[in-house]
């Protein structure tokens, strides 16, 4: 259901309207709105969010650690329509043990390198993902260096066979 700050946000509403259970919570702050989507409805969404109401470019995805509450992360969408010059913020939340949403690419390809630095940074899986592999760490790089549980130093790294 739609939080009460959020019924006054074309977008949220089309949304509601469209698919009320889509919608997990949401909120407003400094103008700027946010909708928590259900993690199995992440792509029926954003699809709808392009096809519907014209927002054409997905700005960034990214990932907050909030280690050692549960569900422990927010896989975090920014959405730009840049006919309407409108801004939206998507969030779906999962749990360590599960860690895993499925990819947007198909709606963007333009997320395909986001989700590729999500998994590589924080761990999360994108399910249906054309390509998913470390982008930014070596491929043998143990662990997620995002993650509030990683080292504050790292690993130890040996540059010897390079």
């Amino acid at each position: 259901m739609l939080p009460d700050p959020l019924k006054d946000v074309a977008a949220a509403a089309a949304l509601e309207a469209h698919d009320p259970s889509a919608i997990v919570d949401g909120h407003k702050d400094r103008d700027e709105p946010t909708l928590f989507i259900a993690p199995d409805k992440i792509v029926d969404a954003c699809r709808f969010f392009r096809t519907e109401l014209q927002f054409n470019r997905i700005s960034s995805i990214t990932a907050v650690d909030w280690h050692p509450a549960n569900p422990r992360f927010e896989v975090v969408y920014h959405l730009h329509s840049t006919g309407a010059n409108q801004r939206i913020r998507l969030k779906v939340r999962v749990s360590e043990e599960e860690a895993e949403v499925d990819s947007v690419t198909g709606v963007w390809r333009g997320a395909n390198w986001y989700e590729r630095e999500v998994f590589d940074m924080f761990g999360i899986g994108f399910r249906n993902h054309p390509d998913l592999r470390r982008i930014l760490m070596p491929v043998d790089w143990e662990g997620h260096p995002l993650r509030k549980d990683y080292p504050v130093h790292g690993h130890k790294y040996s540059y010897q066979n390079e």
